[in-house]
């Protein structure tokens, strides 16, 4: 028994290293993307003393975190133009640059208006950002260690929702929003200089396209609609206003209108729709636009639940979501590399039904529910996130071409914004309806809508199986 042991120990490939230059680019991308994913969370938990101080309205506050995705829907078409042109090196540090440039202006603001004209800057530097990053990493790479690497570079998500809230509820309860936006000022400075001294030169392409204005036109718009509409969809009661269908119609006709010119264009469009050739490619963006639904659509139903159920302070619900953070922290180091030795498949399927079973104590939570059971739960939630997000992007990401990677990049980033964005609209609707049909106010009603709430997200979840089961299987 022994030998044989021995044997299959032998037979085993052995882990391939990650190179260390490509480790330390991964370690300098994190660090510069995380002021953008602390910033996002932190605002959430702001609205309230935003209106207060600023002599406005919630409704009017909240299109500094609305605005803010708009513009970030924007500009990430763009991204892949950009690094072609210019090279993956030059815009990460612009999109590091206009990220402090308008935190800046940000904390200066004196009045709603000029706060959400900043913000809007801010979104391009964020939109700029992300897929950027991905796309310098993956370079740098060569398509080796994926799934350990993006493991590395999703830690800003991670961190984002667990520090956000607990460090956005101490700065507004014991000094002012601006520092909010003074937080991200000397880690943006630090970010640029590591960046500028330490990520290598990447050489644009040789043939030095020029933009798709056509294609700009067309596709951003399309996005900045969507999200719109869908933003509107809890806002306005759900699908019967104006403000919700007009943005939803005019952004889905927008978007058919680019596939068509997109596949119809000789030259490389915005965004080269032939990569939904590829069935792993086309499973990976579909998964994760519904995987971008139920790991948004916790991120909101969490804090809301801890907030008006349980009756917690914005500090103690930041202090309570904690757990779902340290399941996300205990399986980041090996999941991508199991992603890189086993394939996707299997992996991604295994956290959707851990996902499922973890949300099934919130669908039948109450009041008086023990906290216990709720960390154990956020925990497993927290652990099966991991091995749904990486092993995606990893398949996503599979037998790309260089000059594919930036439009791979766009293409995730697209569907996971809108799915994120749709997740979060649809379950507020349900809170909503759910509290309105019932007739009834109290605490029992609002726990019940919850419950409802969470009820969605499991059918969420079980949704994004099928075409799961169209992710890759393993290395051939």
């Amino acid at each position: 028994m022994a030998m044989i042991k021995a044997e299959a120990k032998a037979a085993k490939p052995p882990k391939e290293k990650i190179d260390p230059n490509v480790l330390k680019v991964a370690l300098i991308l994190v660090f510069g993307a995380v002021a953008s994913q602390l910033d996002s969370t932190m605002i959430n938990v702001a609205i309230d003393k935003l209106a207060s101080d600023l002599h406005s309205t919630v409704s009017a506050i909240q299109w500094v975190v609305t605005g803010y995705v708009l513009t970030m829907g924007l500009a990430v078409p763009i991204s892949g133009w950009a690094i072609q042109r210019f090279g993956g090196k030059k815009v990460y540090l612009f999109s590091l640059v206009m990220f402090l440039v308008s935190s800046v202006l940000c904390s200066l603001a004196w009045n709603t208006g000029s706060l959400i004209g900043f913000r809007l800057l801010q979104g391009v530097g964020a939109g700029l950002l992300i897929p950027t990053m991905q796309n310098v990493l993956v370079q740098s790479a060569g398509g080796r260690n994926l799934g350990r690497l993006i493991s590395i570079i999703s830690l800003p998500a991670l961190i984002g929702p667990i520090l956000g809230p607990v460090i956005g509820g101490l700065l507004i309860d014991n000094l002012d929003w601006r520092w909010i936006f003074y937080v991200n000022i000397p880690i943006m400075i630090i970010a640029i200089w590591m960046s500028w001294r330490h990520i290598p030169s990447d050489a644009p392409a040789t043939s030095k396209p020029s933009l798709d204005v056509i294609g700009l036109l067309l596709l951003s718009p399309s996005f900045a609609a969507l999200i719109y509409g869908i933003a509107g969809v809890s806002t306005h009661g759900g699908l019967n206003s104006v403000k919700v269908t007009l943005p939803l119609i005019g952004g889905a006709m927008l978007m058919i209108a680019y596939v068509i010119y997109a596949l119809r264009m000789k030259q490389s469009p915005l965004v080269d729709l032939r990569l939904f050739r590829s069935r792993h490619f086309l499973a990976s963006n579909v998964t994760l636009f519904l995987s971008g639904m139920v790991m948004n659509g916790a991120m909101l139903l969490l804090p809301l639940y801890y907030q008006q159920v349980r009756g917690e302070s914005v500090l103690y619900t930041g202090l309570l979501l904690i757990p779902q953070g340290l399941g996300m922290l205990a399986t980041r180091s090996w999941i991508g590399g199991l992603a890189d030795r086993m394939g996707s498949r299997n992996i991604v399927l295994l956290s959707l039904a851990v996902t499922v079973v973890g949300t099934i104590p919130f669908a039948f939570s109450g009041a008086g529910t023990s906290y216990v059971l709720l960390g154990a739960a956020q925990f497993l939630r927290g652990a099966a996130l991991n091995g749904i997000f990486i092993p995606i992007m990893v398949s996503a990401y599979q037998g790309l071409s260089k000059q594919q990677i930036p439009h791979a990049s766009i293409s995730t980033r697209i569907f996971q914004t809108i799915g994120g964005a749709f997740g979060s609209a649809i379950l507020a609707t349900v809170i909503d309806h759910q509290i309105k049909g019932s007739g009834v106010s109290g605490m029992h009603t609002i726990a019940d809508a919850y419950q409802a709430a969470f009820w969605w997200s499991i059918g969420f979840t079980a949704l994004a199986v099928i075409p799961a089961f169209l992710l890759s299987k393993g290395k051939k």
